[in-house]
């Protein structure tokens, strides 16, 4: 299994996907309680995170604005 693989199936905690991807870990915890945010795993207490539905989210964040419209 190659490295990249590897670490897609890697499970980050909260305090991990704060600092790679700037999403803090204050809003992932009450996004959870709220049913809101990325999707996450909970493995008995603890609740972890898949890149690929972090990534994912992050995307469906994008909101288009004027000067995207404009270029189309």
């Amino acid at each position: 299994m190659s490295q990249k693989e590897q670490s897609d199936l890697k499970l980050l905690t909260r305090s991990e996907v704060e600092q790679e991807y700037g999403i803090g870990k204050r809003y992932l915890e009450v996004a959870a309680t709220r049913r809101e945010g990325p999707a996450f795993i909970k493995i008995g207490r603890s609740v972890r995170y898949r890149r690929e539905d972090l990534e994912s989210w992050i995307l469906e964040q994008r909101v288009e604005t004027a000067a995207d419209r404009s270029v189309q």
